[in-house]
């Protein structure tokens, strides 16, 4: 893919690290003179010290011919900016950060892709790391509801139950879904069925639409801090 990357801060460096290792042809528009030079010496592709805010620079990058624009300032009026002259040339995929929340839907009317307060969303990761640590890795989706991974405990009310028993049992009331099973000793992840029984140590990938409440991650034996 060809990538325009707008700024070379917190989040464009990183993004770009991972957008040049993927193989992908980049091209990083920064102003600030130190951080454009500081990622043309770290990372394998184009940087342009200019102001993204200019359609001219765009087309210098390229972007008329890009197969995706990602705008990372911490500025969401230039976000805006860059987003509509990206779309002016017409690239297929603009997606953008959105530092306040309060923004998200006038980034929605001009059909940009967005990523929500990445610092809020470091936050919620971090207190949820002390908050629930039964949890290793979650996504959220809603208002609620959440994609999460847990370990099941040997002692765990689901543990030695096929996920029929469970059901049966109400152990998986409401919308609480076994998506995936990691086992160890299974080279590839394990296709939940109605008869396939849990077993201590297998890491779940679940979905719950009440999000990994306490009473959730009861089930499979992380009793935890519920104030």
């Amino acid at each position: 893919m060809y990538i325009v990357i707008v700024g070379a801060g917190d989040i464009g460096d990183p993004l770009t690290e991972i957008a040049t290792q993927g193989g992908n042809e980049v091209v990083v528009i920064e102003r600030d003179e130190a951080r454009a030079e500081r990622a043309s010496r770290e990372y394998d592709c184009l940087v342009i010290n200019d102001d993204a805010t200019s359609k001219e620079t765009l087309e210098d990058a390229g972007a008329d011919r890009a197969d995706a624009l990602i705008s990372t300032t911490d500025q969401d009026a230039t976000n805006v900016m860059v987003c509509l002259l990206a779309q002016e040339l017409e690239v297929p995929d603009v997606v953008s950060v959105v530092h306040n929340p309060e923004h998200m839907n006038l980034f929605r009317q001009i059909g940009v892709n967005t990523m929500q307060n990445p610092q809020h969303l470091i936050a919620e990761y971090l207190y949820r790391a002390v908050k629930r640590p039964s949890i290793v890795d979650f996504m959220r989706i809603g208002e609620e509801a959440e994609v999460f991974e847990i370990t099941v405990e040997r002692d765990a009310p689901i543990t030695g139950k096929t996920l029929r028993e469970a059901d049966e049992e109400g152990l998986l009331e409401g919308e609480l879904l076994v998506v995936a099973i990691e086992r160890d000793g299974e080279g590839e992840p394990i296709t939940p069925r109605g008869n396939t029984r849990i077993e201590a140590g297998d890491l779940l990938t679940v979905y719950s639409s009440k999000g990994a409440t306490p009473e959730v991650t009861d089930v499979f034996g992380h009793t935890e801090d519920r104030s």
